[in-house]
């Protein structure tokens, strides 16, 4: 809890702000084809549920064991309050990154979602400069996490879980040693650098979708038939007089 409480200190300095925002613009085009009853996002990122913001379902709440404010869910992330095959979206901003089982986070996204529901993840590069910059600060910036976990331990772990990755878009080319990210009608570096530059991307947003194994029911061996000889069925020791 520590650590959340440092990391909502970050997020309301001029550089956190302007993570939030550049997020929240790319998560308003990535949400803008959502559509359902439902959205629920777990985990604490930003004020309230505002990155959720975008999304066009009828519900969007949000959870994390210290949430607050209206649409508010307070509640532990490996066991979510809510019904399984429920909801048509899940948002994780950076929330594996912060939750103590990652893998028991995801089978509950997993669990609550409907088949063909959509999974989106935000998080940091453990190898792009926002990365560097943690290990060079001990694990203290970006705000202090558990884990960075990279793109492909997450494809990883969501194809064991039956996901599909249906996209990867790659974010904050900026070096974080500045104050504050430009973020007025996107930076060159932000709109280039997923062209010119993409290992060198600090954060990644990836969608995936569930997917719904359909099973083929086996059909039952039925007795092989009677030979039939004109007509007439062919005696067998059953019907012999």
């Amino acid at each position: 809890m520590g650590n959340m409480s440092e990391t909502s200190t970050w997020l309301e300095t001029p550089l956190g702000r302007s993570v939030v925002e550049v997020e929240r613009e790319l998560l308003r085009e990535a949400l803008a084809d959502v559509f359902g009853f439902e959205l629920l996002q777990i985990g604490a990122w930003g004020r309230g549920g505002e990155l959720a913001a975008g999304a066009r379902t009828q519900h969007r709440r949000w959870l994390a064991p210290n949430a607050s404010g209206p649409g508010a869910v307070r509640a532990s992330y490996d066991a979510l309050p809510v019904a399984s095959g429920s909801v048509e979206a899940v948002l994780l901003p950076h929330t594996l990154e912060y939750a103590p089982s990652p893998h028991e986070l995801l089978r509950e996204a997993d669990r609550v979602l409907r088949g063909e529901g959509q999974l989106l993840v935000c998080g940091f590069t453990p190898l792009g400069p926002w990365g560097l910059r943690r290990r060079l600060s001990h694990g203290r910036f970006p705000p202090p996490a558990e884990r960075l976990l990279g793109e492909g331990r997450l494809r990883d772990w969501l194809s064991l879980l039956g996901f599909e990755v249906a996209s990867t878009r790659r974010y904050l080319f900026a070096p974080p040693w500045s104050r504050r990210l430009r973020t007025d009608g996107r930076s060159w570096l932000e709109r280039r650098g997923p062209v010119i530059a993409p290992p060198l991307a600090g954060a990644y947003l990836l969608r995936a979708c569930k997917r719904v194994r359909c099973i083929t029911p086996i059909r039952p061996t039925w007795s092989r038939p009677r030979s039939v000889v004109g007509g007439i069925v062919e005696p067998t020791p059953r019907n012999v007089a």
